[in-house]
């Protein structure tokens, strides 16, 4: 009988656990979080009348492997979907939307292209070179800020396109590389010759009813996922509230003394926290080269109605040099209906470490960051009255950050570690993808290796 322990309860960590126990339930399987409560940064807060996701608020349904889990796992009746509305950019003191048939700000034709009012008419003729550019000197790993603007223009992607994509991958596009953000690119720009003609092909696939209800939720909350992965891993020995404080080939030690030997183990956590478990110099070079970045999220919840919002929306994106101080707003009682059970407006701000105030920020008390918040509140949307809920997460050198190098540091750092501890995993948002549905899909490749039915030929 082997003995696995997973170190670190997030999602990657529990849907390991998850799938371990079910495809082995003979082994021994320990789970070990350091922290009371499982989840990672998965965290749902009942506040009043308001559901409160302090971490992810949601998973994007069409990642493999995510519906198909909810569904053996028992939770698709408590399903719910995003509602969808128009999204805004907030430049020079106005809310402009993002024309609606665009993709993370690409326009899908010409009449989108021209439906922009955040672009001036010089702006909009330079992305029409996106026809004649047919040539394709671009690869996986070159920046997509350079090859978004080498076919359609510095005017649209500083304006509109950099500010959804650096939101939703958290980095500046020109650290970022076009396999970890948008690799179909490249297909498209090679099948149909343009970016507009390819995503006019694929439309469907982006901006069809099923697709704009793309991002998933429970009643509940997403920590309802977690209660259920725990409940559901029968037979698993789960310890909270202990943290690890050594990690060897075959043994692991706990804060409180005790030892375990151990024959497989996955580090489910940051790579920095991986790193200091480890101790290893010969690892420290590669760990080395990942980043991570920090994120301030601060819910607001008002006793008025959701239906002071402008009618069709459901949030916002701020671009650089702008008076205010936050990244983004979710208009979150608008887009997750059942976050707000008496129809009172709750709004999510994020302040990231990429902005120009962040360290400011980072120093305020939560009464400031309130008073900032307010501030944002009342220069976007108009709104002066103060709020009944607050909740503030500070996710502090939490974010991974995928740069250039991301994916040679990774490869590097794998092969490393399987020399010296060939039954060490590394496992998590730090190396194999940011969302929840990646984080899913990788706890269930770690667990099919480790439990001998998947692919054995690497870690991850």
């Amino acid at each position: 009988m082997k003995t696995v322990v997973i170190i670190g309860g997030g999602i990657t960590g529990m849907t390991t656990l998850y799938h371990l126990t079910k495809q082995q339930p003979g082994w021994q399987i320990v789970l070990i979080e350091q922290d009371e409560q499982l989840g990672g940064k998965i965290r749902t807060v009942k506040e009043d009348h308001f559901t409160i996701e302090a971490g992810a608020d949601s998973i994007v349904a069409r990642n493999a492997g995510v519906l198909p889990l909810i569904e053996e796992i028992g939770l698709m009746d408590q399903l719910v979907y995003n509602e969808t509305g128009v999204s805004y950019l907030y430049t020079e003191g106005v809310l402009h939307k993002i024309p609606e048939e665009t993709v993370f700000g690409i326009p899908t034709s010409v009449e989108s292209l021209y439906e922009s009012t955040l672009l001036s008419e010089e702006g909009k003729k330079a992305a029409l070179a996106d026809f004649d550019k047919t040539d394709l000197p671009f690869g996986p790993d070159d920046a997509v800020g350079d090859f978004l603007t080498y076919y359609l223009g510095t005017e649209i992607v500083q304006k509109q396109i950099a500010p959804v994509l650096s939101g939703v991958y958290s980095g500046s596009l020109d650290n970022l590389t076009m396999k970890s953000t948008l690799p179909f690119l490249l297909d498209y720009k090679k099948q149909y010759g343009s970016l507009m003609k390819g995503f006019e092909a694929n439309k469907e696939a982006f901006l069809g009813d099923k697709a704009r209800k793309k991002f998933i939720s429970f009643q509940g909350g997403l920590g309802t996922l977690i209660d259920q992965l725990e409940s559901k891993s029968a037979g698993a020995r789960i310890i909270k509230g202990t943290a690890v404080t050594k990690v060897e080939n075959e043994r692991v030690t706990l804060a409180t003394g005790e030892t375990m030997k151990a024959d497989e183990i996955v580090l489910a956590i940051p790579h920095d926290a991986a790193q200091r478990l480890l101790g290893e110099p010969a690892l420290d070079p590669t760990f080395d080269q990942l980043k991570n970045s920090s994120l301030i999220s601060l819910y607001l919840g008002f006793d008025i109605p959701d239906s002071r919002l402008p009618a069709d929306g459901t949030g916002f994106i701020v671009t650089e040099g702008t008076d205010l101080l936050c990244n983004a707003c979710t208009w979150t009682s608008r887009k997750w209906t059942h976050t707000s059970a008496r129809r009172k407006l709750l709004v999510r701000l994020f302040y990231k470490s990429s902005s120009p105030h962040y360290e400011a920020l980072a120093a305020m008390t939560e009464d400031e960051l309130v008073n900032a918040a307010l501030g944002d509140l009342q220069k976007s949307l108009g709104i002066t009255e103060r709020p009944e809920t607050v909740e503030a997460t500070r996710w502090t050198n939490l974010m991974p950050n995928y740069h250039l190098g991301h994916g040679q540091a990774t490869a590097s750092l794998l092969q490393t570690l399987g020399e010296l501890y060939p039954n060490i995993h590394l496992a998590g948002c730090s190396y194999f993808g940011v969302g929840i549905g990646a984080c899913m899909q990788n706890g269930q490749q770690i667990a099919h290796t480790i439990a001998g039915s998947g692919d054995t030929s690497h870690k991850g």
